[in-house]
């Protein structure tokens, strides 16, 4: 079986984890300082990133570290994996969701506009299939309400937009670093931002909320053992293991990206000119790191080519279940027919194979299956 998304490992990356194996850090060590500050940089951020244990954690620490609470709302979209919304709950917020932009799947600036209320603290933008969510337009919006932005692009490290490095778009932006995304560190994630004060928060909920840091004690240390517990947090440490894994993936991220762009392009090749198609868009000025490739069947036979491909060795996906029709939500009163545009696309969508090992003889493959399918 094809797979929809898979990792891609190489001996380097191997002999990046055996060096830390052989070393006295597994953890809290120098490959995890070394992996944030590489973060960072690549996000064009002025500080390190807050690495965590997953891209939901990363979710999590970013809503700690904007000071979301009790009585905010968080406003985000239907078509995304659910922990955008779930990891706002679990501080405290109000899930709202706002339609999306049909051509790429990215929330709409103008339905978030009509969603936003004086308790709006953030709204949260996902980069669907990598492709950046219109940055300026959602900013302006949530700072125009007293809001600040999130950009959850666990699809997009790497990508770019009007010249500027997805990390320096919003707020504060997270990553995932889960096996099928464009750098892996097995499981992890992290946060960046250019705020010191939301990276401090970030940073503080994540190691379990205390510190030893002299400066910040409120009490006279009578040891070197001494710390103090300040704020409540979790333990999402990412162990120096998987940053040494991730800091070695970031040196063929490049690579990565090149080959996802050529995928992209011979998918776009291949299928063009079908009446029956919808092919990914990208959007003037957008540079996209490309995790998926979301075909669209717009003719009602979405599920006949799922099996189709699938009986055949394709791994399709479908990239996603709307979050707000899944029972936690509808417990909540949210309803089907409540957002159109992000209900029809995820109806429509169907997610071919996409990774840097993919051939171009798979990729004409897949493309043959499909067309074979429509009965062109």
């Amino acid at each position: 079986m094809l797979p929809y998304g898979r990792q891609s490992i190489d001996e380097s990356d191997i002999e990046a984890v055996a060096e830390v194996l052989r070393g006295d850090w597994l953890t809290t060590g120098p490959a995890v300082q070394a992996f944030e500050c590489e973060i960072g940089l690549l996000a064009g951020t002025s500080e390190p990133a807050v690495s965590v244990t997953s891209g939901t954690a990363a979710l999590h620490t970013a809503y700690a570290g904007l000071g979301v609470g009790p009585g905010d709302e968080v406003i985000t979209t239907p078509l995304t994996f659910f922990a955008t919304a779930t990891t706002a709950m679990w501080q405290g917020a109000r899930i709202v969701f706002a339609d999306i932009s049909e051509d790429t799947g990215n929330l709409d600036p103008l339905a978030v506009k009509d969603a936003m209320t004086t308790r709006t603290a953030v709204v949260a933008g996902v980069d669907f299939a990598g492709h950046p969510i219109d940055a300026t337009a959602l900013s302006e919006v949530a700072h125009a309400g007293g809001a600040l932005l999130l950009e959850d692009a666990a699809h997009s490290i790497a990508g770019v937009l009007d010249g500027e490095p997805v990390g320096s778009l919003a707020d504060v932006t997270t990553f995932s670093f889960f096996p099928t995304k464009n750098l892996t560190t097995a499981e992890g994630g992290a946060l960046v931002s250019s705020h010191v004060e939301i990276l401090d928060r970030a940073r503080d909920f994540k190691g379990i909320g205390y510190t030893r840091d002299p400066a910040r004690l409120r009490s006279e240390a009578d040891g070197p053992w001494y710390y103090e517990v300040q704020s409540l947090g979790l333990n999402y440490r990412l162990p120096d293991v998987l940053a040494a894994l991730g800091s070695n993936q970031l040196k063929r991220i490049e690579g990565f990206k090149a080959r996802r762009r050529e995928i992209h392009h011979r998918y776009n090749e291949g299928l063009a000119g079908i009446d029956a198609l919808r092919l990914p868009v990208t959007r003037a000025g957008a540079d996209p790191m490309w995790h998926l490739y979301p075909l669209r069947i717009v003719d009602g036979r979405r599920r006949r080519l799922f099996d189709h491909l699938r009986s055949n060795g394709i791994g399709v996906q479908v990239n996603y279940l709307p979050v707000h029709v899944q029972p936690i939500f509808a417990e909540l009163g949210w309803r089907q027919g409540q957002f159109p545009v992000a209900e029809t696309y995820s109806e429509q969508e169907i997610s071919l194979p996409m990774f840097p090992g993919l051939t171009d003889a798979d990729v004409d493959r897949v493309v043959e299956l499909v067309r074979d399918f429509v009965g062109t």
